[in-house]
């Protein structure tokens, strides 16, 4: 079980000097967004696109794999011994049900699924038969889904499926507000091959989401050297690792005035591609 703790606080992580160098505002042409391709062309990156004249590229820097039953088993957690599960994505979601299958358990109908989002929530009819007083979620924010939590801790075993890499957000925030759970690794996340593009790894701006983005980029690009290139990073840990990596980072988020990644290029681009004044 995760162990409890008492009186203590989540801390934030330290971060060195975000900027390490002077930033560049070069007009920007091309920005590579570490993520998959959203699925719809009505999304705050084809806007982004068309304000600011800028080509866009979606490429995935990590993927996820499974672990195998086999290895699983190895840290004898046995899922139907858990009357609640904590669920912070789709990639959890498939891969919990799926360590389920292999594993030949079955899950009860009275288990409770605790997702961090609607839309978490709603994916879970994949696999069981939706009832609101099972399955509950939050607004996307870790904090809140905890709290929902808190009003079950008495009466509830909580197994949280993540991957091997992954934030601790949720986690401490249960083990702050006194909630006995058990983590299960159940998928892992790797680096994605990116050779095709070392021919024309030619862009502007770089945008990461994850540390394990950041650490793809090296395992790829060995002689990267950043120059003019701007990085743009969501989330601490990630700046953290940008930092780390001894590159300066132009554009963070998420900050109150830029809450999304698309926000916080928004707000870079109105500087670097602003229309030149005529005298």
């Amino acid at each position: 079980m995760g162990k409890l703790k008492s009186k203590t606080s989540r801390k934030e992580i330290p971060l060195p000097s975000l900027v390490t160098d002077k930033p560049v505002y070069k007009k920007v042409k091309t920005i590579l967004i570490s993520q998959p391709k959203p699925e719809t062309d009505k999304n705050p990156y084809a806007e982004l696109a068309i304000k600011h004249k800028v080509k866009l590229e979606f490429r995935p820097f990590i993927q996820v794999e499974p672990i195998l039953a086999k290895d699983f088993r190895k840290d004898k957690i046995t899922p139907h011994e858990f009357s609640a599960v904590v669920l912070n994505s789709r990639n959890a979601v498939d891969h919990f049900f799926r360590i389920c299958d292999e594993l030949r358990t079955r899950m009860s109908q009275e288990t409770k699924y605790f997702c961090i989002t609607e839309a978490v929530a709603l994916y879970l009819q994949k696999y069981i038969l939706y009832r609101k007083r099972k399955v509950f979620y939050g607004n996307g924010k870790e904090s809140e889904l905890v709290e929902l939590m808190l009003k079950h801790k008495e009466n509830e075993r909580f197994l949280l499926p993540c991957s091997d890499v992954h934030k601790e957000g949720i986690s401490e925030l249960m083990i702050d507000k006194g909630i006995s759970f058990q983590k299960a690794i159940i998928y892992k996340t790797v680096s994605s091959n990116l050779s095709d593009l070392k021919k024309n790894f030619n862009f502007d701006v770089l945008a990461f989401f994850s540390p394990s983005g950041v650490k793809s980029l090296y395992e790829n690009f060995p002689k990267f050297k950043q120059e003019d290139t701007r990085i743009a990073a969501f989330g601490r840990t990630t700046a953290k690792a940008v930092v780390e990596h001894g590159l300066r980072l132009d554009v963070e988020a998420p900050l109150p005035e830029t809450p999304s990644m698309a926000s916080a290029l928004d707000k870079y681009l109105s500087i670097t591609n602003a229309p030149k004044k005529k005298k």
